[in-house]
């Protein structure tokens, strides 16, 4: 499921960091391990130094311990959460600096929540209409691309820093459990019923051979070109998959092909109504429409595009609602400045005449400056001119041209690009809030002396999923239990299949096209054999059941991942371990 958010910086998009000089062999190397692996990790091999030896020395020391070790430098991202930490707060405040740090991690959640919900998916469905791709095929590839973005950034960017890949393994794996226990669990418990048998089969037996795929890789320590292609090609065979036991399916009911026709989002996952994000008055219902057509100017317009929030609504609804749309509303106004929504719903495709033509000001620039951190954007150009000076110059041109030429009531005929627009604008807000939630993982592992895996498996894990929770039960709360049940297993196919394919892709270069990937912690196979556990239970448990799935099934899984918890807690702390024979 890892639908909807989360994730881990999947920044992927923005490109493979270098591990210059760190081996020997040139090639990179992934440390998944624990807090001081042996021999050091990746970066700080050979410097002797490892950042997490900074809580080892006094608190005078760390503040040039933090800025003399070269594995303590923050690659990506705006913020240096380390020398913020250690360098700008004193020791005496440091519960305030990590308060501060732990309330803005989960405002980075929200941030890639709104992002991935509203503007991310919707541009995706747009997309899929004018591809005009069935809805099967939108679902397994647009749709859950568009739910597992955080999820799937999170990985490539966490991927993409030796020091952080532990991050991604410990998030997908942990994704996994959680999803396909808790959820499906809780799913079960909250209304019994029966599951779809060979949706359920499929899926189940395909996320196991990604699961075995993967627990080969880190058993032999690495992973090639070609096994980092047969992820993808597996995703794509999966699709295919999919594709065909509909139509065979069709076939057996005597169904005719179903036209390509608008995308249908998925029904609402909430008690709430839809939320208004700059909309007309066409939004509000029948009441509230003009019993004369009117013209608005263009001042209007904007202004109305511009309001992320509906008063009415907002009247009506409870404190704890408007305390959270309060934290929202900054997020959602900084993304309709600077991120296009193309929406096949509506009859004018939500073409907003004079916003549309800022966004080919906003979303160019906003592009250029966070692609790799703003080094791009803030690039002088004969080293005289900037390159988001350059930018917005052309898209100041563009714009002006694009006013003249259209109207307000009209979209013009290439509307559709602006969904390619908003695509990739969307994708580059995900990709610059998953670097931030990387970095601040790392740095709070570096606080409290814990390893990437156990920050991944839970705080990562839990912020990517807790939206997918709600909504799978809220879906199953409203009578679709088997749908609910089926997101749970399908989405996380695409966060695993994908998410370790292309983030270990990119890290790939044509002289070393292999990646090392060493878990040296044991909590690192307890987390792959929990995963492994879990689907073989349910691949025996429900068949055995003839698939009615009652409490009994739901209260199994949710204690299994109690006890997986305190075992990934207790081998994380050392209380439990194995030694190895020599």
């Amino acid at each position: 499921m890892g639908q909807g958010t989360m994730g881990q910086g999947a920044t992927g998009l923005a490109g493979v960091l270098s591990l210059a000089g760190a081996l020997s062999a040139g090639t990179p190397l992934l440390d998944m391990g624990h807090t001081v692996p042996p021999g050091g990790d990746a970066l700080s091999h050979g410097q002797g130094l490892n950042c997490w030896e900074v809580r080892k020395h006094n608190s005078s020391e760390w503040c040039s311990f933090i800025r003399s070790t070269p594995d303590c430098r923050m690659d990506g991202g705006f913020l240096d959460y380390l020398n913020g930490v250690f360098c700008i707060f004193p020791p005496q405040l440091l519960p305030l600096a990590v308060t501060l740090y732990a309330l803005w991690l989960l405002y980075l959640f929200i941030i890639l929540g709104v992002t991935a919900e509203k503007f991310f998916c919707p541009n995706l469905s747009a997309i899929s209409t004018n591809l005009k791709l069935s809805h099967n095929v939108a679902g397994v590839t647009f749709l859950a691309f568009g739910n597992g973005a955080p999820d799937v950034f999170s990985a490539v960017v966490a991927f993409s820093d030796p020091r952080t890949a532990g991050l991604a393994i410990g998030a997908i794996f942990g994704a996994g459990v959680f999803v396909t226990t808790v959820v499906a669990g809780g799913i079960a418990l909250v209304k019994p019923f029966t599951a779809a048998s060979r949706p359920f089969l499929r899926d189940v037996i395909f996320y196991m051979l990604a699961v075995f795929l993967t627990f080969m890789v880190l058993y032999f320590g690495r992973i090639r070109l070609g096994e980092a292609l047969g992820y993808l090609g597996l995703y794509i065979f999966y699709v295919f998959t999919v594709v065909l036991c509909t139509w065979i399916h069709r076939r057996q009911r005597g169904d005719g092909p179903v036209s390509p026709g608008p995308w249908e989002p998925e029904m609402p996952t909430d008690a709430q109504e839809p939320e208004s994000t700059g909309t007309n008055s066409s939004d509000y219902g029948e009441e509230y429409r003009p019993l004369l057509p009117s013209q608005e100017t263009s001042l209007r317009i904007l202004t109305m595009a511009l309001t992320p929030l509906d008063y009415r609504r907002w009247r009506r609804k409870p404190w704890y609602w408007r305390l959270f749309k309060a934290l929202r509303v900054p997020v959602e106004l900084v993304l309709l400045l600077t991120v296009p929504v193309v929406d096949p719903d509506k009859d004018d495709l939500n073409w907003k005449r004079p916003l549309n033509c800022l966004h080919i000001i906003t979303s160019p620039l906003l592009c250029v400056l966070t692609l790799k951190s703003g080094a791009y954007g803030l690039y002088l150009i004969q080293g005289i001119f900037p390159v988001w000076g350059l930018v917005i110059l052309v898209g100041s041109v563009l714009a002006i041209i694009i006013f003249i030429t259209t109207s307000n009531e009209d979209p013009p005929k290439y509307h559709c690009v602006f969904a390619f627009l908003g695509f990739l604008a969307s994708a580059m807000w995900i990709n610059a809030a998953a670097t931030e939630l990387v970095n601040i993982l790392r740095t709070l592992g570096i606080i409290f002396q814990l390893s990437n895996t156990v920050l991944g498996l839970t705080l990562l894990a839990w912020g990517n999923s807790i939206g997918d929770t709600f909504s799978d039960l809220t879906m199953a709360r409203q009578g679709y239990p088997r749908m609910a049940f089926s997101a749970c297993f399908g989405g996380i196919i695409f966060n695993i299949l994908v998410g370790v394919g292309l983030g270990c892709l990119l890290q790939m270069s044509s002289n070393q096209p292999l990646v090392k990937l060493e878990p040296d912690s044991l909590l690192v196979w307890v987390l792959a054999g929990a995963l492994g556990l879990s689907l073989v239970f349910s691949f025996v448990s429900v068949p055995a059941q003839c698939f009615q799935l009652g409490k009994a099934y739901g209260i199994c899984l949710i204690t299994y991942y109690l006890a997986f918890l305190c075992m990934a807690l207790l081998t994380e702390f050392r209380v439990i371990h194995l030694s190895t024979s020599d």
